[in-house]
C-alpha cells in the first residue's frame, strides 16, 4: 500500500481510534495489499461523540452498552437505573475511550 492511502486512511478515520496506536496501524497499513485494504476501508467505525451523547441521556437505561456490544452491563444498568447512576456517571468519563479501543479492535481484526 502506498504512504499516501495509507496517510489519507488515517487521516480520515483518526477521530474513531486511539491515538496512542496511529503510528503501529500505519505500520500495519503499509504491510497491507489493495485487496486487504478495500475490506479495512469499508469497515464503519462507531463515532464516539455520538457514543457520548447517548450515555449522557440514556445511560442510565444501558442504551449506551447495547451500542458497543456490552449487552450484560447494559441490562444491568437497565435493571438498576445504571446502579443507582453511579455507573452512568463512570462511562460518561470513558465511553469514547471504550469506543475508539472497540473501533481498533475491529480493525485489527480485518487486517
Amino acid at each position: 500500500m502506498t504512504q499516501d492511502k495509507v496517510d489519507m486512511y488515517v487521516m480520515t478515520n483518526q477521530k474513531y481510534l486511539p491515538a496512542e496506536k496511529i503510528v503501529f496501524l500505519k505500520q500495519k497499513l503499509l504491510e497491507v495489499d489493495e485487496a486487504k485494504f478495500s475490506l479495512v476501508s469499508s469497515i464503519e467505525f462507531k463515532d464516539p461523540t455520538t457514543l457520548l451523547l447517548v450515555s449522557i441521556f440514556l445511560g442510565s437505561l444501558g442504551i449506551d452498552r447495547f451500542m458497543l456490544g456490552d449487552i450484560g452491563m447494559g441490562v444491568l444498568k437497565l435493571l438498576t437505573l445504571g446502579v443507582c447512576g453511579i455507573l452512568t456517571i463512570i462511562d460518561w468519563f470513558t465511553v469514547q475511550k471504550r469506543t475508539k479501543e472497540m473501533n481498533y479492535n475491529a480493525l485489527m481484526l480485518a487486517l
